[in-house]
């Protein structure tokens, strides 16, 4: 497996102007940042972002950058992160509810070195994400299909929602998976639309032999999702003969 050996941007605190919103469900939401003098990322690298309230108190998360370095309508110095709302959480509803254009964030990054593809990686990718954790992987797939084209060979997705309302940049995969079939798969865990021909449920070793990337061709393996679905994703993976070292994991939650 070939690897990047580019120099990595050691993280620095950044002034980040919010310069657009974007609802992705009815509890998440993409910020547009722009970021002066960023240093530019690598796709499926993230940020810390910290909040100050009024009293000194400091409350920091990381987020994923959903933006990939090379989307072509955007410049170097803009990119995105995709917040899911917590009920009982800090920062996500202050980010999700209140934060709208024109107002300013405190970030650092960019962050992470292993959870991350490039250009000089030639093996095909296999991405696969639960939930919230389509946002680094919307990344690497926009970063690779620039590199190579759009090819259901050399990358693919399977992207696992509990129902149709809680997926993230639908209409964008929607036309993703138009132009290259087997490129994209959706599993749905508890509800389909009326239309859906596909299975309901988890994700299992019998999908994963179905729409995945086969073992024989070595992809690399990226997870991303709650602890549980990413340990149960990367288990039936090794028990389809995945090479345990080709496989990337990043999670969140308990």
């Amino acid at each position: 497996m070939n690897t990047t050996t580019e120099k990595m941007s050691q993280p620095s605190w950044y002034i980040a102007d919010v310069i657009g919103v974007r609802d992705e469900t009815s509890t998440a939401r993409t910020l547009i940042l722009q970021v002066p003098n960023w240093p530019g990322h690598r796709a499926g690298q993230h940020i810390d972002l910290r909040l100050t309230a009024e009293d000194g108190y400091q409350a920091t998360r990381s987020y994923s950058l959903a933006s990939a370095p090379t989307e072509a309508d955007r410049g170097s110095s803009i990119i995105e992160i995709s917040v899911e709302l917590l009920d009982d959480g800090e920062v996500s509803p202050y980010l999700v509810r209140v934060t709208d254009v024109g107002d300013r964030l405190e970030i650092l990054g960019p962050i992470g070195g292993y959870f991350v593809w490039g250009a000089g990686q030639e093996e095909p990718i296999q991405l696969i994400a639960g939930g919230s954790g389509i946002a680094p992987l919307r990344a690497i797939l926009h970063e690779r299909l620039a590199a190579d084209g759009v090819s259901a060979d050399s990358v693919r997705l399977l992207y696992s929602a509990r129902a149709r309302h809680q997926v993230y940049y639908e209409d964008e995969l929607g036309d993703l998976a138009d132009s290259e079939p087997g490129l994209i798969s959706l599993q749905f865990t508890r509800s389909a639309p009326k239309d859906w021909t596909g299975t309901v449920g988890r994700v299992d070793a019998d999908l994963l032999a179905r729409v995945s990337i086969p073992a024989a061709l070595e992809p690399t393996v990226y997870i991303c999702g709650p602890t549980k679905f990413v340990e149960v994703v990367a288990s039936a993976l090794v028990g389809l003969g995945h090479d345990q070292a080709r496989i990337r994991t990043e999670r969140f939650g308990g």
